[in-house]
C-alpha cells in the first residue's frame, strides 16, 4: 500500500520536472529528476531528463554514477546502457566509452544493438570515422555479412556526404528488408546532381541483386531519367513472378504517373501493362486499358498496340473492355499510317464495332487515306455513311479531285458547323476560293492542294503560283495567290520573300472582291514580323482608307494599334 500511495508522488515529480526544464529553469528541473533518482535510482525518464539539463549546467559528471547504478539495478535494459555510452562521450573519455561497449556487447553476443549505440555516441561528437570503424567492427563480430549494420552506416555515409558508400550501404539494407526501400530511396532522392552517376553505379553493378536494382531505378525515376530507370527496373523483373515483384510494379507505375512528361507516361503505361500480367481478372483487364492511355500518352504507339492486341484477344476480358481496346487498336494502326492502313481498315471491316465508334473509325481512316493521296479509297469507306462529318470529308475529297462544283455543294449541304471550330473555318475559306472561280472542275488547283493537304507547302506555294497564272485576273487568280502567299508566310525563313511578293501582286492587283484587303493585312504582319514596323503602318492605313467597308478593317485597327506600340502583341 504504501508503494501505491508514493507512484503518483514519483509521476507528480517527472512531470514537474518536465514543466520546469520547458521554462528553463533547468537547475530546480535538475532538482525534481534527483529526487525522483533517489526514491527510484532506476526510473528512466529522470535519468534522461538529467541527460538534458545537466550539461546545461556544466554538471555532467554527477549523472555517470547515477546511470552506473541504475544499469547494475537492471543490467539487461538496453536504454540504460545507451545512456552510459552518451555519458561517457559526453564527458570525452573514450577509453571508457570502449570498454563500457565491450562489455554490452560480450553481455549479448548477438545483438547489434551495442555497436549501434556506440557508433551513434561517436557520431554525435562528429568523431565519424571512429564511429565508421565501430560499425564495421559490429559487422566483423557479428558475422551476418554486408546487410549488417548497412542503415546505420548508410545514415552516417549520408551525414558526411559520403553519398556513393552510402548508396552501396542502403543496396545492402534493400536485400534484407525490401520494405525499407521506399525510406532508402527518399534518403538517396536528395544526392547533389554531381554525385547521381556514382550512386547509380553502384547500385547498377553486375552483381546487384534484384532490390538493390528497383532501388537505383526509383532514383533515376525520380531524378526525371524515366527511360534509363525503366530499362534497369525491367532488368529487375527477371526472376520468377511473386507478390514481390507485383507489389514493385505497382509501386513503380504510381511514381512514374507523378512526372507528368511524355515519358513518365510511357514508363506508366509499360509498369501497368506488366503488372497487369499478375494480378487476377478484372483487374488485369483494367490495367491493361489504363496502361495503353498511358502509352499513347507517351508516345510508344507500339507497346500500345502490343498491349490493345493482348487485351482484344482475351477471352476472359468484360465485352467493354474489348470493344474499347479494339476500338483503339484500331485508332492506334491509323495513327501509325503507312502501312498499317491495310490492317487497320481489316480490322475495322471484321470488328464487333458499330454506331458512333465505327462511324468516328472510318472517318479517321478516310481522312488518313486521303493523306496519303489515296481518294478514291477514302470515298469508298464512307459511302455508307450520311452523317454532316462524312459529308464534309466528301467534299474535300471532291476538291482534291478537281470536282469544284461536288466540294461546293458537299460543303454547303455539311454547313458552317460540322466538326470542330477550325475545320469549319477551312472549309469556309477554301468555299469562298472555289466561289471566285468561273469552272465547274479544275484538276491542276484539286492536285495542288492536295499537295498542300499531304504536308507538302513548298511544294504546293510552286504549283499554287502555276495554277493562278491559268486564271484570268476576274477568275479567282488574285484568291489562289492569297493562298498561296498564306502557305509562303507560315513556313517563314526563305520562303518570307516570296510571301512578300505574292502579298503584293495581289495588293496592287486590286479588285472588287476580299482578295486584296486580305492580301494587304497578310503583308503588313509578315512586316512587322521581319521588325519594318513603319512599313507595316504604311500598308493597314492604306487597307483602312482603301476599303473602309471591308470585314478586315477592325483587324486591321488592332495591328495597326500593335504596329504602333499601343497594345501589346500578346
Amino acid at each position: 500500500m504504501l508503494a501505491l500511495a508514493t507512484t503518483p508522488a514519483f509521476g507528480q515529480a517527472i512531470g514537474q520536472g518536465f514543466e520546469l526544464e520547458r521554462g528553463g529553469r533547468n537547475a530546480e528541473a535538475a532538482a525534481a529528476y534527483l529526487a525522483t533518482l533517489r526514491a527510484d535510482p532506476a526510473n528512466l525518464p529522470a535519468l534522461l531528463g538529467l541527460e538534458r539539463v545537466l550539461p546545461t549546467l556544466g554538471r555532467l559528471p554527477e549523472l555517470l554514477p547515477l546511470v552506473q547504478r541504475a544499469r547494475e539495478r537492471v543490467p539487461e535494459n538496453g536504454s540504460l546502457r545507451s545512456l552510459e555510452l552518451r555519458v561517457y562521450a559526453g564527458m570525452n573519455e573514450p577509453d571508457s566509452l570502449t570498454a563500457a561497449a565491450r562489455r554490452w556487447a560480450a553481455a549479448l553476443p548477438r545483438s547489434e544493438a551495442p555497436y549501434r549505440e556506440w557508433a551513434l555516441a561517436l557520431a554525435d561528437r562528429r568523431e565519424f570515422d571512429d564511429a565508421r570503424q565501430v560499425l564495421l567492427l559490429g559487422r566483423r563480430s557479428l558475422g551476418g555479412g554486408a546487410t549488417t549494420l548497412a542503415i546505420e552506416l548508410a545514415e552516417l555515409e549520408q551525414r558526411v556526404e559520403n553519398w556513393e558508400a552510402a548508396a552501396r550501404e542502403w543496396g545492402h539494407a534493400v536485400v534484407a528488408a525490401p520494405e525499407l526501400l521506399p525510406n532508402a530511396a527518399s534518403q538517396l532522392a536528395e544526392t547533389p546532381a554531381p554525385q547521381r552517376a556514382r550512386v547509380t553505379a553502384a547500385l547498377t553493378s553486375t552483381d546487384a541483386t534484384p532490390r538493390t536494382q528497383r532501388l537505383g531505378a526509383e532514383l533515376l525515376l525520380g531524378w526525371g531519367q524515366a527511360a534509363e530507370g525503366w530499362r534497369l527496373f525491367e532488368q529487375s523483373l527477371a526472376g520468377a513472378p511473386s507478390s514481390e515483384t507485383a507489389t514493385a510494379l505497382r509501386r513503380y507505375a504510381d511514381l512514374a504517373a507523378q512526372l507528368g512528361t511524355p515519358a513518365g507516361h510511357r514508363v506508366r503505361g509499360l509498369a501497368l501493362s506488366r503488372w497487369a500480367d499478375l494480378v487476377p481478372s478484372p483487374l488485369a483487364e483494367r490495367a491493361r486499358a489504363e496502361g495503353v492511355r498511358e502509352l499513347l500518352e507517351g508516345g510508344d504507339r507500339v507497346a500500345a498496340r502490343a498491349a490493345l492486341e493482348r487485351l482484344a484477344a482475351d477471352s476472359l476480358a468484360p465485352p467493354d473492355a474489348k470493344s474499347m481496346a479494339e476500338a483503339a487498336l484500331i485508332e492506334v494502326l491509323i495513327a501509325d499510317g503507312g502501312g498499317q492502313l491495310d490492317a487497320a481498315e481489316r480490322r475495322l471491316g471484321s470488328s464487333i464495332l458499330g454506331g458512333d465508334d465505327e462511324s468516328r473509325l472510318r472517318l479517321a481512316l478516310a481522312r488518313a487515306r486521303v493523306a496519303r493521296g489515296e481518294l478514291d479509297r477514302a470515298a469508298l469507306l464512307l459511302r455508307d455513311d450520311s452523317s454532316v462529318a462524312a459529308l464534309a470529308e466528301r467534299g474535300w475529297i471532291a476538291l482534291y479531285r478537281g470536282d469544284l462544283r461536288g466540294a461546293t455543294d458537299a460543303f454547303r449541304a455539311a454547313g458552317p458547323y460540322a466538326g470542330e471550330r477550325a475545320a469549319a473555318t477551312d472549309r469556309t475559306a477554301m468555299l469562298a476560293l472555289v466561289q471566285q472561280i468561273r469552272a465547274d472542275t479544275l484538276p491542276d488547283l484539286g492536285a495542288a492542294l492536295l499537295t498542300l493537304a499531304r504536308g507538302d507547302s513548298a511544294g504546293a506555294v510552286s504549283t499554287l503560283r502555276q495554277v493562278a497564272g491559268r486564271l484570268a485576273p476576274d477568275g479567282g487568280r488574285s484568291d489562289v495567290l492569297l493562298l498561296a502567299g498564306q502557305v509562303a508566310a507560315r513556313l517563314g525563313g526563305l520562303q518570307d520573300s516570296t510571301a512578300a511578293r505574292l502579298f503584293e501582286q495581289v495588293a496592287r492587283a486590286g479588285g472588287s472582291g476580299a482578295a486584296a484587303p486580305a492580301a494587304e493585312l497578310e503583308w503588313a504582319r509578315l512586316l512587322v514580323r521581319q521588325g519594318r514596323a513603319a512599313e507595316a503602318i504604311q500598308r493597314l492605313e492604306h487597307l483602312i482608307l482603301s476599303y473602309p467597308g471591308s470585314a478586315f478593317v477592325p483587324e486591321a485597327r488592332r495591328e495597326l494599334d500593335r504596329a504602333r506600340g499601343t497594345i501589346p502583341r500578346s
